[in-house]
């Protein structure tokens, strides 16, 4: 029933602006997840940017096709060097994401680290070896991707 944390760096030949105005956006979110995880967004009336306090929701089919509700709250934001969005309502027993963005030469390093804990106990722990963490990367390999579409690669 431990905490488990995935890593995940990507170089991006493009200005923190840049950058930071692309993920900040709510409605980028959905740019950057595969298809087949269903993501929806379902809040309303969502502002350009996120700021603290920000509420969003979401259908997203994690498993099997299952649709299922995910609300996070943003709960830090430093502009334009890193923010914090946590599960409220979800999948997880515990989702803590923090985005960190650091300008180096030629671009920017974007550096994700994300603490969660799966659901149901030990077997939510059995499921992170046979499928959870399997899945996580996956999304992070896709979200590589699409922001190489959008900005290009590095070096």
């Amino acid at each position: 029933m431990g905490h488990h944390q995935l890593f995940s760096e990507q170089k991006i030949p493009a200005t923190v602006e840049e950058v930071w105005d692309f993920i900040s956006s709510p409605q980028n979110l959905k740019v950057i997840t595969p298809d087949h995880m269903g993501f929806d967004i379902t809040s309303k009336h969502l502002p350009e940017k996120m700021h603290p306090g920000m509420i969003i929701s979401y259908k997203v089919s994690p498993i099997l096709g299952i649709k299922m509700n995910w609300v996070t709250e943003i709960t830090q934001v430093r502009e334009k060097e890193f923010f914090v969005d946590e599960q409220r309502i979800g999948p997880y027993a515990m989702w803590h994401h923090q985005h960190h963005l650091e300008p180096i030469e030629g671009g920017v390093i974007m550096k994700d680290i994300v603490t969660y804990q799966p659901p149901f106990g030990p077997l939510g722990t059995i499921a992170n070896v046979v499928f959870i963490r399997k899945q996580l990367a996956s999304i992070f390999a896709y979200r590589f991707k699409a922001v190489e579409e959008k900005f290009g690669k590095f070096g």
